[in-house]
């Protein structure tokens, strides 16, 4: 193969085989590669400005039975520090989300066996009435999945009966690594990778717009990253012309602190900063009809997204008020509203808030600055 041919292609936002990704991966200089995402950014998003949102991270109940060997947060039905969250909760945390100039709850949770359809659907339109303007992005295709075998339902008829109940965009979490022979190993009682493609697919056919992740440095291959990539842009390549689709991608890394993929495989997360550097610009190269790629500062740290907004990144993510899953396996790094916007300007970029569907957002006018003790 030749790096000259394969970047020309990319440039020209021709989708490149796996083969073609994992010799740019391994045998292209991280300038070229950087230089090479960065060009396509600036096609794809012209702006040139990097967004950011205010949201929380808020988890409907951390009881559930998928059993994923990366995961300390969930606890089995019937332990003592099981939780169904209710709805004082939700106003308390909801009203203090709004204070912090938030608009939107990043709702999931676990797979309760007993939590089915008509609770999140109650739930959601509770919600919606108590707080009209708050945007539900929530759940995920594992959860979707799991209702579904609880309703002996489908796909389409629990995602209508979401949508209507209030959901407004689609997560995309449970996706780690879409290869089989992954999710055997780590996360054995989600969905399968044809069935979470299946539910993305769906929900593109309703109108839903979602988010597409990736979480690597664990069991998988080089080229099972690669396999994830091209799965995730062919479903997006299948959605109507008037639908959004995944409107973001965003990489992280295995976090493995006390997991049980650390203690009992000895599994740990090894990427380098480099390597996370690599993948945000492949990503970028790889899904050409991804509008935004979103670097990971919550298990890479600031200095690492930032320098990815120069490697493809446009965004930045959230501030996270509130993030329980992913910081319970170690991820130790925290942002308030100003810090973020802060460390974006460092990197030589102007700082927009946005929402969910990336439209931008002016600044409230009063908003209180969180401070950080979760």
């Amino acid at each position: 193969m030749n790096l000259s041919i394969i970047f020309k292609k990319a440039l020209d936002f021709e989708f490149l085989s796996v083969e073609e990704g994992m010799f740019l991966f391994n045998n292209a200089a991280l300038s070229e590669l950087m230089l090479v995402a960065d060009e396509l950014r600036k096609k794809q998003v012209p702006h040139g400005k990097v967004t950011w949102i205010i949201d929380r991270n808020l988890n409907t109940t951390n009881v559930c039975i998928a059993n994923c060997k990366f995961c300390n947060f969930y606890r089995i039905p019937g332990h003592p520090e099981a939780y169904i969250t209710d709805i004082e909760t939700y106003k308390r945390k909801i009203d203090e989300t709004i204070r912090y100039g938030g608009e939107q709850l990043l709702l999931q949770g676990g797979h309760h066996p007993d939590l089915g359809l008509s609770y999140y659907v109650s739930l959601f339109k509770q919600l919606k009435q108590l707080y009209p303007n708050i945007k539900l992005h929530a759940l995920g295709p594992p959860e979707v999945a799991h209702i579904t075998k609880l309703e002996k339902s489908t796909h389409r008829e629990v995602l209508m009966a979401l949508r209507e109940a209030g959901l407004d965009s689609l997560p995309g979490p449970g996706a780690e690594i879409l290869t089989d022979r992954v999710r055997r190993l780590i996360s054995k009682g989600k969905c399968g990778t044809q069935e979470w493609l299946d539910i993305m697919t769906e929900a593109h056919k309703q109108h839903i717009t979602t988010s597409a992740t990736m979480m690597f440095g664990h069991v998988e291959t080089v080229q099972e990253r690669f396999e994830h990539l091209v799965k995730l842009r062919e479903v997006q390549a299948k959605k109507p012309t008037d639908a959004k689709g995944f409107i973001a991608f965003i990489p992280w890394t295995f976090q493995d602190v006390d997991t049980l993929l650390a203690r009992i495989r000895g599994v740990h997360n090894l990427t380098t900063a480099e390597e996370y550097i690599r993948m945000i610009a492949m990503s970028r190269i790889m899904l050409p009809n991804v509008k935004n790629i979103q670097a990971s500062w919550l298990t890479v740290g600031k200095q690492v997204a930032q320098l990815c907004l120069n490697a493809g990144a446009n965004d930045f993510g959230s501030i996270m008020i509130e993030e329980n899953v992913v910081s319970a396996a170690g991820a130790p790094h925290r942002f308030t509203s100003s810090g973020i916007q802060q460390a974006i300007r460092e990197a030589g970029f102007e700082p927009q808030l946005r929402n969910q569907q990336y439209e931008f957002r002016k600044m409230p006018e009063v908003m209180e600055e969180q401070v950080i003790a979760y």
